[in-house]
């Protein structure tokens, strides 16, 4: 039976996103959103959703798939809170940034249900800027969106098969990958980076103030290295929480590495780490090549 109306709880910069996306390619159905009064009026306006509601009992009435789009200490909640009222033949699926934790919770609500009744799922995109006034309907064009499933669940079976269609019409490649490796993946290709970030600006800050002009004077590389630094503290504090071991070993590893250029700075090894970094962009094409490699073909179960 095709989805007739899809609740997104947290209509923000993602949860916003996707609903522009479903609305720009033609989502024949409703969308439903929830959130804060004041964020719903800025949802409607730029006709994200067709509804709104402040209480996520009402909003989930009579929806086929329900999305959690806030961050992931409230996913967890909203998964202990939702879970048991759900219909059975309703679909709760997340856009956290980090699934073990997720996981662990819709283990404790739908038991030996889950395959059925959740799906994990986080799309490899976003800007630094929180918000329904910065979602883009193309945010997810050519953008990998993981799904984190159970041992044997059939994600490209029923509900959750359409809805991974309509996440696939909006511009995403599905990735399928354990959840423990997905958050040991993202400390390094996303975490990691968002810390590098804010320690050089912090750093920065420090050395020269906060109102040096050091961005117009730097260039270009250190606009790029420091643009997420205004990410908020909000989303990354729950990201932090929940992969700490892991964000910390990638932490460790960078530092040591910086520790070893910054001790051979007047020898060939300075050389040596350069050449072995350009090799990066030459092996692979980052995420991409992870998820092909990690990727479930449609029909399969994963395990």
């Amino acid at each position: 039976m095709p989805i007739r109306q899809i609740t997104v709880i947290g209509t923000g910069h993602i949860g916003g996103s996707v609903c522009l996306a479903l609305k720009k390619h033609r989502f024949p159905g409703r969308i439903i959103g929830c959130d804060r009064a004041a964020a719903l009026e800025q949802a409607e306006k730029r006709g994200a959703i067709d509804a709104g509601h402040t209480n996520p009992a009402d909003a989930v009435r009579s929806s086929q798939v329900v999305v959690l789009a806030t961050p992931v200490s409230a996913i967890v909640d909203l998964i202990e809170r939702l879970g048991p009222a759900l219909s059975p033949k309703t679909l709760l699926t997340d856009v956290g940034s980090t699934k073990a934790a997720v996981l662990a919770q819709a283990k404790i609500v739908f038991g030996k249900n889950i395959g059925a009744r959740f799906l994990a799922g986080h799309p490899i995109a976003g800007k630094e800027h929180p918000g329904i006034e910065f979602a883009d309907p193309d945010l997810f064009q050519d953008a990998i969106w993981f799904v984190t499933p159970v041992p044997g669940q059939k994600i490209y079976d029923g509900l959750s098969g359409e809805y991974l269609e309509w996440i696939e019409r909006i511009g995403t490649r599905i990735a399928s990958l354990d959840a423990g490796e997905h958050d040991r993946l993202c400390a390094w290709i996303s975490h990691l980076p968002q810390m590098i970030s804010t320690a050089l600006a912090t750093t920065l800050i420090d050395e020269y103030g906060e109102d040096a002009p050091l961005l117009e004077t730097g260039g270009r590389a250190l606009r790029e290295m420091t643009r997420t630094a205004s990410s908020p503290y909000s989303v990354w504090r729950d990201i932090a929480l929940t992969n700490k071991k892991n964000i910390q070993a990638a932490m460790l590893k960078l530092e040591q590495r910086l520790a070893h250029i910054r001790e051979n700075l007047d020898t060939r090894e300075l050389m040596v780490e350069f050449e072995r970094a350009h090799h990066l962009k030459k092996t692979a094409s980052g995420t991409a090549a992870v998820a092909q490699n990690a990727s479930t073909r449609k029909g399969r179960s994963t395990s």
